[in-house]
């Protein structure tokens, strides 16, 4: 699921601070947001190899199959054994991967140029044909793939050397060419695809992949292992550690005691709710990194009381955002300014202060918010919103959101649901059936805002609610033709602002990537890049 994630870049390091890049993906202070941390793209630097480390995942991944992985805990692993055509830096560059090279001779022709030498985990060589045979079955509907719209705009993937392979499109499409950097650009060997027919990606079945690490053993219900690939392609991420384990704990508390008891080494998504413990039990060092990701509502009903925008306006009016940020995200945080997240703007770096500081800070106007409500003729009004146990933070934004809406006159009804069941939301249309909101934590696998946007397209996958807005659609494609990331920048902000007008997503708050690391480790990016950067490569002792 595209479950929640939080983002801000609130004070860069001092060391960081020296380069504007290095600054990217963050988010500044702001009041009511929390000051008392600070944002870096890395740990320290490893000190010394190890023989191994645990990693806690808050949930088991359920599956390992590029083409399926649509959430943190698959990514989190995929990361570190497969690989795409491009690659996202911690500090949300995209840079090339198993590409070497590109070039777009016509804005509907992509020609990838492929990295020579790479061998897969079985010793295979990497060629043209895997590459092609990876991205088709993304595009094929027997696939089932999440990532399938990604690409709706490509005609015709074809071999056109031993080591190039060209993609034509039918029309222009900038955001497919960055998403190469992600989960839709991952490559993996064509031979074990059709090996592995239907236990590939599951606990039965192998990966045969590229990256630092391969996968070892995959225990149902306990914990996955990687081994070190001795023979992979870049040196520069040369693995530190011989082993890696994920175990899974998906009760936050439990995961905290892991964490200060030594059970894990350490882990992405820390619970909010265990900061203080973490600061305070000295057990090894909580860090915050760039984010993508801001906390939404998102409206899954326009045919019901959430149809009016006057409505929604009042909603988005009546949450103290202040007060959320401090229960929901330990303090750490701010108010979101709009849909997609300050950190969502890294590729245009010297455009964010422009086009995402300067907008407004979110009103917060009870008083305004009823007046609103009684012009819709909505007081009394039942508003269903979905919660669940998936994480600390669902359950106590759902609980703010009731408690506003009681302010203005909505009657606002949580549906508590399984972790499942909320997860489904995401994937299926007949799970949002009688539902009206749903707490979100959106990200761009990409440091580029557009792609955030796109989902509020119509008809798009992600457009949980099925918002349509003619003048949206129309600026969207103008964005995604233009080739340059400042000028596309520009015209992304031109959907920010029909977003923010119109309220199809109502922002809450940003928090950052969070990672604790125990005393015996270091070295890990500390942000969401983590998803397709191979994060444990660089994890090694943090002693000599």
């Amino acid at each position: 699921m595209r479950m929640p994630r939080t983002l801000a870049l609130l004070v860069c390091t001092a060391a960081l601070a020296a380069t504007t890049s290095a600054c990217s993906g963050a988010t500044k202070p702001a009041a009511g947001g929390g000051t008392d941390f600070k944002v870096s793209p890395t740990s320290p630097a490893a000190q010394g190899p190890l023989d191994s480390f645990t990693w806690s995942l808050y949930a088991e991944p359920y599956t390992l199959d590029y083409a399926l992985a649509y959430d943190y805990p698959p990514n989190t692993v995929l990361a570190n054994v497969c690989e795409q055509l491009l690659r996202v830096t911690p500090d949300m560059k995209i840079v090339p991967g198993l590409a070497v090279k590109w070039a777009q001779p016509d804005p509907r022709t992509l020609v990838y140029t492929l990295r020579p030498g790479v061998k897969f985990h079985d010793g295979t060589t990497m060629t043209a044909d895997d590459v092609v045979a990876s991205l088709k079955r993304q595009m094929d509907p027997k696939t089932g793939s999440p990532w399938g719209s990604s690409f709706k705009s490509v005609d015709s993937i074809e071999k056109t050397g031993p080591l190039e392979v060209t993609i034509r499109l039918g029309k222009e499409d900038v955001l497919f060419h960055e998403l190469m950097a992600a989960s839709p650009g991952t490559i993996v060997s064509a031979a074990s695809l059709a090996q592995g027919g239907k236990d590939y990606g599951t606990p039965k079945g192998k990966l045969n992949c590229t990256g630092p690490y391969a996968l070892d053993s995959w225990a149902q219900g306990d914990s996955i292992t990687l081994k070190k690939n001795a023979a992979y392609w870049d040196t520069s991420l040369t693995p530190k550690s011989e082993q890696v384990k994920f175990t899974f704990i998906e009760d936050a508390a439990a995961r905290s005691n892991a964490f200060l008891s030594g059970t894990a080494d350490g882990g992405y998504m820390v619970p909010s709710s265990s900061f203080a413990q973490l600061k305070a039990g000295n057990k090894g060092s909580l860090l915050f990194g760039p984010n993508t990701a801001a906390a939404n509502l998102a409206v899954l009903d326009f045919h019901g009381p959430l149809g009016n925008l006057k409505v929604r306006k009042a909603l988005s009016m009546a949450l103290d955002r202040k007060n959320i940020i401090k229960a929901a995200a330990g303090g750490v945080g701010v108010p979101a300014k709009a849909p997609a997240a300050r950190g969502a703007w890294a590729l245009a770096p010297e455009k964010t202060a422009e086009l995402y500081d300067t907008l407004p800070e979110p009103a917060y106007d009870v008083e305004a918010a009823k007046k609103l409500v009684k012009e819709a003729h909505a007081n009394g009004r039942t508003i269903t919103l979905v919660t669940s146990t998936l994480a600390p933070e669902i359950s106590v934004v759902a609980n703010a959101v009731q408690a506003a809406g009681r302010q203005i006159g909505l009657d606002v009804k949580l549906k508590p649901v399984s972790p499942d069941a909320y997860s489904s939301i995401f994937v299926d249309p007949d799970a949002r059936e009688g539902l009206d909101l749903v707490i979100t934590n959106g990200y761009d696998n990409t440091p580029d805002p557009l792609e955030f946007y796109q989902y509020l397209r119509t008809g798009d996958f992600g457009n949980y609610g099925r918002w349509s807005n003619a003048e949206f659609d129309v600026a969207f494609d103008k964005a995604n033709s233009e080739p340059d990331p400042a000028k596309r920048a520009d015209l992304t902000a031109r959907l920010q602002k029909i977003a923010l007008d119109e309220l199809p997503v109502i922002p809450v708050y940003e928090a950052p990537y969070s990672v604790f690391l125990g005393k015996r480790i270091t070295g890990a990016p500390t942000g969401i890049a983590q998803l397709y950067f191979p994060w444990a490569a660089t994890i090694g002792a943090s002693q000599r």
